[in-house]
C-alpha cells in the first residue's frame, strides 16, 4: 500500500515535470486521426466514438481507442486496448508495448475522456505525441489544449461541441 502511493507521488512528480515544459503549438492541417483515452469506470461505449468518427467523415484505419482499468485481469477484446497500473512503473515507464505504441502514434487529436484525476491516464495524455489534445475535465487544465467541461455520459453534448471547436479551428 506504501508502495503503491510512492509510486503515484513518483509519476505524478513526473507529469508534472513533463507540463511545466509543454508548449501547446496546435498546427493547421486538417484532422484526419484521432485517438481517444477512456476510464473504463466513466465510459466504456467504443462503439459511439467509432460511429462518430464516420459522421464526421473521419475514416481512417489509424483510429485509435484506449482505456484504463483499475483491474490488472481485465479480459480485452482483440478489437480494443486497455492497459491497467501494472502497465506503468515508477517514473513514468511504460511496460506495455501496445501502450507505447499508442503514445508514440502522431495522431492529429487526442481525446481525453475522463473526468477523474487519475495520475496515470494524465501521464498518457501528457506523453501523447497528439498535435491537439482536447479534455472534458478541468481537474488540470495544463493538460489540454482544448477543454469541453461536460460529463462523460452527456455524450451527446461532447459531440455536437467537438464539431462546433473543430470548425471553429478549421480542422474539419
Amino acid at each position: 500500500m506504501i508502495l503503491k502511493a510512492f509510486k503515484t507521488k513518483s509519476n505524478q512528480k513526473y507529469v508534472n515535470s513533463l507540463l511545466k515544459d509543454r508548449k501547446g503549438t496546435v498546427n493547421n492541417k486538417k484532422v484526419a486521426t484521432i485517438a481517444v483515452l477512456l476510464n473504463l469506470d466513466e465510459f466504456t461505449d467504443f462503439e459511439a466514438f467509432r460511429s462518430y468518427f464516420k459522421e464526421l467523415n473521419l475514416t481512417s484505419p489509424k483510429h485509435k481507442i484506449v482505456a484504463f482499468t483499475m483491474d490488472d485481469k481485465h479480459e480485452s477484446s482483440q478489437w480494443e486496448t486497455y492497459f491497467s497500473p501494472k502497465d506503468i512503473g515508477w517514473k513514468g515507464k511504460i511496460n506495455s508495448t501496445d501502450l507505447q505504441a499508442f503514445i508514440d502514434e502522431d495522431y492529429d487529436v487526442l481525446i481525453s475522456y475522463f473526468k477523474t484525476n487519475e495520475v496515470l491516464l494524465n501521464l498518457i495524455t501528457t506523453l501523447s505525441k497528439a498535435n491537439l489534445k482536447v479534455g472534458i475535465s478541468r481537474k488540470d487544465e495544463r493538460l489540454y489544449d482544448l477543454i469541453i467541461d461536460i460529463k462523460p455520459s452527456d455524450f451527446d453534448i461532447f459531440k455536437v461541441e467537438f464539431r462546433k471547436y473543430l470548425n471553429i479551428l478549421k480542422k474539419l
